[in-house]
């Protein structure tokens, strides 16, 4: 899922299912994930030591 988008989920039911109650847990934990991945690198951007190791690899990436 990119910045800005909304997750798209299962519609609800009259009756219970357990294909959507599968969906909705698979999709909840993908969005979830991809929540914890995107603050390990907002820590990562605001960390002093993390943050001068990101910056030291782009530079090298560059060609520096």
């Amino acid at each position: 899922m990119k910045s800005g988008q909304s997750p798209n989920l299962p519609v609800e039911t009259a009756e219970y299912s357990f294909e959507n109650e599968q969906a909705m847990r698979k999709a909840m934990e993908h969005y979830l994930e991809d929540l914890r991945d995107d603050i390990v690198d907002l820590q990562n951007q605001t960390n002093p030591v993390a943050s001068l190791a990101l910056r030291r690899h782009q530079f090298l990436l560059m060609g520096g």
